[in-house]
C-alpha cells in the first residue's frame, strides 16, 4: 500500500515494529488488516496512533512527544479528473519509489528499491529504539539488516546499599 510522507527506515521501521509488538500484539493480519486491507486509496502518513498499547517512555524516545494520526489519502483525482481508485504497490509497479516494506510471519522485509528488488528482513521482537541506517545500499538482501540495537543502560539498584568507600591506608614514612 502506498505512504506518501517520509518512507525511509528509519521513521517507518520503528513505527511498524512498536505497531506489531504493542497495538497489534503480534497479531500480523489484524495489522494487514489495519494497513492494508482496509485502506480506500493509499495513506497521505503513518502516525503515532500506530503506537497504541506502546510504554509511555517507548512512545516518548520514537516521537520526542510529538503526537499525530495517521491520514489516509483523500479527494485524489487521475489526471483526467475522475477520481484514483485504490492501487496496490507490487514489485512491477515500483517506478519512483525508493522504499518498499514487506510483512512476513518473520518481520518486515526492507526494500531499498534504489539499489535492490529485494531486502533483509527485520525480525519482530526487533527494539523499536534501535538505530537504522537509511542509505539504500545498505539494505543489501545478503547481509544483515543495517539495525544496531541501543545500548542498554546499566541498571542501579534502588534496593541495595551504597557501598561504602574503601579506606585509604596511611603510607608509612
Amino acid at each position: 500500500m502506498y505512504v506518501h510522507f517520509d518512507g525511509y527506515p528509519d521513521s517507518k521501521l520503528p513505527l511498524l515494529l512498536s505497531a506489531h509488538q504493542n497495538r497489534f500484539a503480534g497479531d500480523l493480519e489484524a495489522m494487514a488488516r489495519h494497513l492494508i486491507d482496509e485502506v480506500h486509496i493509499g495513506w497521505e502518513q503513518l502516525g503515532t496512533d500506530l503506537l497504541d498499547g506502546a510504554p509511555d517512555a517507548l512512545r516518548r524516545t520514537l516521537t520526542g512527544g510529538e503526537e499525530f494520526p495517521s491520514r489516509q489519502l483523500t479527494n485524489v483525482c487521475n489526471t483526467d479528473g475522475t477520481p484514483a481508485e485504490r492501487e496496490l504497490i507490487t514489485q512491477d509497479g515500483t517506478d519512483g519509489l525508493e522504499w518498499a516494506y514487506v510483512l512476513h510471519e518473520s518481520g518486515i522485509e526492507v526494500i531499498g528499491l534504489l539499489a535492490y528488488d529485494r531486502g533483509p528482513v527485520v525480525a519482530w521482537d526487533t527494539d523499536p529504539r534501535s538505530r537504522i541506517r537509511t542509505d539504500p545500499g545498505a539494505w543489501n538482501p545478503e547481509a544483515p539488516a543495517p539495525v544496531v540495537p541501543p545500548r542498554a543502560a546499566p541498571r542501579l539498584s534502588a534496593t541495595a546499599p551504597a557501598s561504602a568507600p574503601t579506606p585509604r591506608k596511611s603510607a608509612r614514612r
